[in-house]
Parts: C-alpha cells; structure tokens; sequence
C-alpha cells in the first residue's frame, strides 16, 4: 500500500469519526526493513493499513499505537533492531525512529431536535470546536442552508440517526424537541447509549411528565438525564440559552477527564 492510498485512507477515517494513529518512520541508521518516510495506519482494535517493517518491532508499534489512542498524546519511539536475546525486536542490525500521531475525534454534540434553540446549541457548539451532529423528524430542519456548519446532518427517525452515526462515550446529547410525545420517543434508545451526558430541554412540569410516562413504560437509566438542561444562568436570548447548555455539557466533561498523577 502506498502512502496516497494510505493518506487517503486517514482522511476517510478522519471524516467517519474513527480515531486513528499515523506512525511514520522518520529516521533510520544502518540496516532496516523500511525506509525514513514510510507509512502505517493503526486503529484502535490494532488493526491497521500498511507496514513498518513487520514482525516484533511492528507489533510493539502498534501497542504503543493503541496506547496512544487512549491519551491523545504523540510518541517518538527509538528501536535497536540488534538482538533479540537483549529485548531487541529484530535483528537487522539497524535503528529506526518511529513517530506516532494520533487522530483523535473531537467530543460529538448530538442534538436532537433542529428548531431555533437546537441551531443555536449546533453553532455555539461548532464554534466551540466539538463535532456537531444533527438529527430531527423533520427533514426540511435538517438541510445544508439551515445548517451550513454542522458535521452531520441526519434527518429522520432517532433509530436511523443512531444507525447511521452511533453514539459513544464521548457523546453530548442535548434533547430539544417541540413536544413530549417526541421526547418519550426518542429519549429511550439515547439512554441505552453509553453518551456521557443527555439533557432534555424543558421544564420542570414537562419533563415531570416525560419522566412519568417513561417511567410507567419501564424506561431505566432515567436518573442520567439532566432536566432541566443547562446551568442556570438566568438565559433569555436563543444565544444565552446555548451557553448555559454547552457550559453543562463543559463541566461534565471536564469532570469525566482523569486527573494528573
């Protein structure tokens, strides 16, 4: 596989959302199996595209790569290609310098819902720089004039978007339909997603009323719902309203992030 072929690919992850790492030999001294500049894709099942050489010293490059696909972080990683008997992973008698550069997905804001508070939470969160998806019943609310600058834009049922995009743990999920007949619909196969967050707009009488009607059909998880949305911030405008959200969706997230040793 080529290095056009194997960029190609990265864009194509990049654009479905599916975290990746680029390891590329850099440097080489004396004998080795590839050449500085050759390329390799790894994913997170330790799966990948291309080669750096094969056997142990790619098997200890993809490692790494999986690690790195965890924490985000690069890695320069140095191999003797020397002596096995020493720990070396190969015996070509050179040294190759690999560096890793993971692609990680920006946190995904998945609203739901596309009428005026939804396109505002869609923007903010945009600028913001959070991947945006966008889904309502509605396809007129869902085109590319009304939402120029979000990622994803999926109209129809919640089970189609779900299908088409699925929700991860690094999932945002803000509910901001126009009635709880919707809510009730679509807020069941959103909590039987491992989203860090889900917020349904409303109040407190509103969502009293989802969270009975959820509750009598068995619904479990109701407890991960954060309603009324946001944090109170005494928001008015459509703008106003989007931070108070995004800045709830901020604090859980932040909250989610290990801390240092």
């Amino acid at each position: 596989m080529n290095d056009r072929q194997i960029l190609a690919a990265l864009a194509e992850a990049v654009d479905r959302g599916t975290p990746v790492v680029l390891a590329t030999v850099v440097a080489t001294r004396r004998s080795v199996p590839r050449h500085a500049g050759t390329k390799m894709l790894i994913y997170g099942d330790g799966s990948g595209l291309g080669t750096v050489g094969g056997g142990a010293m790619e098997s200890a490059v993809i490692d790494e790569a999986v690690v790195a696909l965890r924490d985000g972080r690069t890695r320069l990683l140095e191999y003797a290609l020397l002596d096995p008997q020493q720990g070396d992973p190969g015996v070509c008698g050179g040294e190759v310098n690999v560096y890793l550069e993971p692609y990680m997905i920006p946190h995904t804001v998945f609203v739901v819902g596309c009428g005026h508070v939804g396109k505002a939470v869609l923007d903010l969160a945009g600028w913001l720089g959070y991947r945006t998806v966008a889904t309502d019943d509605r396809a007129d609310m869902v085109t590319e004039a009304l939402l120029p600058d979000v990622d994803v834009r999926l109209p129809g049922s919640i089970r189609e978007a779900l299908d088409a995009s699925p929700i991860t743990e690094d999932t945002s999920v803000i509910v901001v339909t126009r009635s709880t007949n919707i809510d009730v619909d679509v807020i069941p196969p959103l909590l039987a997603t491992p989203a860090r967050y889900v917020g349904v707009m409303g109040s407190k009488r509103r969502w009293e009323i989802t969270r009975r009607a959820l509750a009598d059909a068995g619904v479990a998880g109701l407890d991960r719902v954060h309603s009324p949305i946001g944090i109170d911030v005494n928001a008015e405008t459509l703008e106003e309203i989007a931070v108070s959200i995004l800045a709830e969706v901020i604090a859980t997230n932040r909250a989610a992030e290990p801390s240092d040793p």
